[in-house]
């Protein structure tokens, strides 16, 4: 394992676990590198969030590569994306339970190509209810969850690919490589509304950032378990 100086900076690959908070992850790292060397405080960000029922690629910065953070979190990504259809929840993903049932007997993959290409370039996207988007100075996700009712301002989004890797009637995988601030959620609603069947997203994988790959990623315990490996060794 490469040697690493945290405190001077370091551009770091993480495999981010399901239901795991992208501040969990940097909470949990910085918690361990404080203690490791022997520091009270530490920079350490993330490059990118990505929702707790999403898996995959994170960037993590510390000391002065933080710096960088913003120039990281530009660059295009690449996801998988699970999208079951025939139904719908209000948060778009399975955070929430589902409100509506739709029939899929129609649906066919030469139709839902067809309605994919529709979303290849630029267009603008609504942001899901449940989502980080601030609003009179909290989270959407707050006012959602209380019930409020609210208005979010659509954002001008780029997809540059759009692979269907399976198809049944009632799920999709497929793989798109888009722009910083897309919402795949957002992308699985909107496709259900033009196949006029309902969708959510049932599961998403982050596998690149940039030139940066997930295959290149590690897993947050194996990684502090190999730095505490090394001062033993």
């Amino acid at each position: 394992m490469e040697e690493y100086d945290f405190q001077k900076g370091e551009i770091l690959l993480f495999d981010k676990e399901l239901d795991w908070t992208s501040f969990d992850l940097v909470r949990k790292l910085r918690n361990f590198l404080t203690r490791r060397i022997g520091v009270k405080k530490l920079k350490v960000g993330h490059a990118g969030t990505l929702d707790p029922k999403a898996t995959g690629l994170m960037i993590v910065c510390t000391g002065k590569e933080t710096k960088n953070i913003d120039l990281l979190q530009a660059k295009e990504k690449e996801y998988v994306a699970t999208i079951k259809l025939g139904a719908t929840t209000p948060s778009y993903d399975q955070e929430t339970a589902e409100n509506e049932l739709f029939q899929t007997g129609h649906l066919t993959l030469e139709l839902v190509n067809e309605k994919l290409a529709g979303f290849i370039g630029e267009t603008d996207q609504v942001p899901p209810a449940f989502s980080a988007v601030k609003i009179d100075g909290k989270r959407a996700y707050e006012h959602a969850r209380k019930g409020n009712d609210i208005v979010l301002q659509s954002k001008r989004i780029f997809i540059s690919e759009l692979e269907v890797l399976e198809f049944s009637p009632t799920e999709i995988k497929l793989r798109l490589v888009c722009s910083k601030g897309t919402y795949v959620r957002s992308l699985a609603r909107d496709l259900g509304e033009a196949l006029n069947c309902g969708a959510y997203l049932v599961g998403l994988c982050r596998t690149r950032i940039g030139e940066m790959r997930l295959e290149d990623a590690w897993d947050l315990n194996d990684f502090m378990e190999k730095l505490q490996e090394n001062e033993t060794n």
